[in-house]
């Protein structure tokens, strides 16, 4: 997200000192370029004469068999082309050329991928490969436009030349179309960017990850048709099959509960979960298009001074959100959890239903992320797997030790936020303690550690003259994805639960004047942190913000948009919140919330394999990004729910297994029925502060079956 916005930005300014630059030599420039025909068809014409000594791949080095193999494919392949046969005539029909709309930021051209691959002549293979091209120093000219005109077209070559032959033959052939010498740099393909038909063999990883998920799916199917056929009622049903079986799980799942009678019911979370999940999609969604071909991309320029681009840009208020819940979730569950026990807490067992929670899915997603991506879609952009792949290498252990924050180079960007959540859950057991013992001066503790925290990202932000426009992705990593950086929103979610736990359910009687000055202040605050910065950035000129006003918004609204968020929670709970109430409680909410942690970590999975397996431009637009989040939710959801039930419900209702034996019924009754309730609301944007919570009352109640723990 960090390096997408930087790019965005960037952009705009390289783009602007083009369009304004006075330079007339631009036409001439232009001109000169597309007096090139399409590469496929100069190579065609330059083959009708072409002779075997005119493929030299080696000067006055002895060849090997590679070289020869490859000049003995490109022989033939003359040689069929000077016959006018089919095959040889498809391998310079799938080469591009030079894109059109070049002053609109096209750099793309795809050529055609599967009419390259898909060439079989005898041993003769079609190969796809990226060319690198710097019309600029093709041309020799140096202008404006050298450094935004660097573009990628598709070739087609027989798959036995390597990335050096092809280079060479290139060269050679330029050179004489040309007529010019140009450097090394000017054009170049990399074997990186080459595909054949032949897929990579699977490797150890993609066997187990197969093997695992085939395991899985034949014990949830084995379990699942138990229950259908063997089984007359659910309560005669074993646990180790409820455990496994997609019906129970199922079941479970899309079970809406309606507690309108009860007044400590928070069921306003869901939609507030919810509709901060389909923003962290929705934001990811451009940055998904902002990587992909488009064939106008410089209209973000004009994208950027429009009031939609705010919510892209502040799109990291969604996870202050998950942030405060997940806060308040912690406290208000284990201090009424302490309450019962009389200020005794589990905190191992606390930690062990945390990890069964979250680590299995997070374990199994680094497998699918790093190993399934290829064999589930093809493409000119697929070259390598999935994107995370070579981080992963380097940092997948700092992701299942949940410090993956801190890695230079992040195994799956966006479980940054698992990372800093388990930090924070893991000193939560010392702020419960204080608050149960020390009450209202640990809670003002509490506050004055916020506003040091708050404090801390202001200086650091000035110190090192942090700026909106600032190129330097180690200081925007250290705004953005440190703990501390987020621990501000958290820490209010945490005191906002301990709010709500002293007055256990009491109404507060609140004037007109009151409730309406706390939306206006409420509304104000989300709308300021969105908009403040709007104005700078509709103006064109977003350098010229200081960073003292920099660092007093961001520090501010990391504060700000939690106690916003709070209000919104404090009023639908009392019963002032209106229609937001009656959106944000809609119990249609709920199995979506149920889904949210396995939505937030495959919902990239879905977006990488979209932007990926395309085979022409795309187009930027903001209703293109809305077609693409909607079928980005539908298949997620669909996935998420697969992968729900063959790993995460299954593995996850594990937990049952360290539950304390059951009590006698009278000592199960002492649970509250404000206590039942607040477990209902146990779903973070993971899926696991109810059921890792759960786990610290399980010494009090422990459900009759699985079901209940959702």
């Amino acid at each position: 997200m960090v390096k997408i916005l930087s790019f965005i930005l960037l952009s705009g300014l390289v783009l602007i000192g083009a369009i304004q630059s006075e330079d007339r030599s631009v036409l001439e420039e232009y001109q000169r370029l597309r007096k090139l025909k399409p590469l496929g068809i100069e190579f065609a014409d330059y083959f009708q004469n072409v002779t075997l000594n005119d493929l030299s791949l080696f000067d006055s080095r002895l060849p090997t068999e590679a070289d020869l193999l490859c000049v003995n494919d490109l022989t033939t392949l003359v040689t069929a082309l000077q016959g006018g046969q089919y095959w040889a005539i498809k391998m310079i029909d799938a080469w591009g050329g030079i894109p059109s709309g070049i002053f609109t930021g096209n750099v793309y051209d795809l050529g055609n991928f599967d009419e390259c691959i898909n060439i079989k002549k005898d041993a003769i293979r079609g190969k796809y490969c990226f060319l690198d091209v710097s019309p600029a120093k093709i041309l020799g000219v140096q202008s404006s436009l050298a450094g935004i005109l660097k573009m990628k077209t598709a070739t087609c070559f027989p798959a036995s030349c390597s990335a050096t032959h092809m280079n060479k033959f290139v060269d050679t052939i330029l050179k004489k179309i040309l007529n010019v010498n140009m450097p090394s740099t000017a054009m170049s393909i990399s074997d990186d960017s080459c595909q054949t038909a032949e897929r990579e063999p699977w490797n150890g990883l993609t066997i187990l990850t197969i093997v695992i998920l085939s395991v899985m799916g034949l014990i949830v199917a084995i379990a699942t048709l138990y229950d259908y056929f063997l089984v007359k009622s659910q309560d005669q049903l074993h646990t180790a099959v409820k455990l496994f079986s997609a019906r129970a799980n199922s079941r479970a799942l899309f079970r809406i509960v309606v507690n309108q009678s009860n007044p400590n019911v928070i069921e306003c979370l869901h939609g507030i979960r919810c509709m901060s999940l389909f923003w962290v999609v929705w934001l990811h969604q451009y940055a998904s298009i902002f990587a992909s071909p488009n064939i106008n991309r410089f209209a973000t320029l004009s994208w950027l001074k429009t009031p939609i681009t705010m919510f892209f840009l502040e799109g990291t208020f969604s996870v202050d959100s998950f942030f405060f819940i997940g806060g308040l979730l912690v406290s208000l569950i284990a201090l009424r959890t302490m309450e019962r026990n009389k200020g005794s807490l589990n905190v191992p067992l606390m930690y062990v239903h945390r990890l069964i929670r979250i680590l299995p899915i997070l374990a199994i997603s680094i497998l699918v992320y790093t190993q399934l991506t290829g064999v589930l879609g093809n493409g000119p952009l697929f070259k390598g797997g999935s994107n995370s792949k070579a981080s992963c290498e380097k940092s997948w252990y700092m992701t299942l030790l949940f410090v993956v924050n801190f890695a230079n180079d992040m195994c799956l960007d966006h479980t940054w936020y698992l990372a800093v959540d388990m930090q924070l859950f893991l000193i939560s057991p010392i702020l419960l303690f204080a608050l149960y013992k020390w009450g209202k001066k640990a809670a003002a503790a509490i506050a004055v550690l916020i506003v040091l925290l708050s404090g801390c990202l202001f200086a650091t932000m000035m110190v090192n003259h942090y700026s909106i426009t600032s190129r330097d992705l180690s200081l925007q990593k250290k705004m953005y994805f440190y703990t501390h950086t987020h621990a501000a929103p958290w820490l209010i979610g945490f005191l906002f639960g301990y709010f709500v736990y002293l007055n256990k359910g009491r109404k507060f009687k609140l004037n007109w004047i009151a409730v309406w000055s706390g939306w206006i202040l409420c509304l104000a605050m989300l709308f300021t942190s969105i908009f403040a910065l709007y104005p700078k950035l509709e103006s064109g000129k977003p350098w010229l913000m200081t960073t003292l006003e920099v660092s007093c918004f961001y520090t501010l609204t990391r504060v700000g948009w939690p106690l916003a968020v709070g209000w919104v929670v404090f009023a639908c709970m009392q019963g002032y919140g209106g229609m937001a109430n009656t959106f944000l409680s809609s119990p249609l909410w709920q199995p979506i919330s149920k889904l949210s942690y396995s939505i937030y970590i495959w919902h990239s999975f879905i977006q990488e394999i979209n932007q990926r397996i395309v085979r022409t431009n795309t187009y930027f637009s903001n209703y293109q990004v809305m077609l693409n989040f909607w079928s980005t939710m539908g298949f997620t959801v669909l996935f998420s729910y697969l992968l729900y039930l063959l790993i995460e419900a299954p593995i996850g209702g594990l937990d049952i297994l360290f539950r304390p034996k059951k009590k006698a019924p009278a000592e199960i009754k002492l649970m509250t029925d404000s206590d039942k309730v607040c477990e209902s609301h146990g779903h973070d944007v993971d899926q696991s502060n109810q059921r890792e919570i759960e786990g610290i009352e399980s010494n009090v109640e422990q459900p009759a079956d699985k079901s209940q723990l959702e």
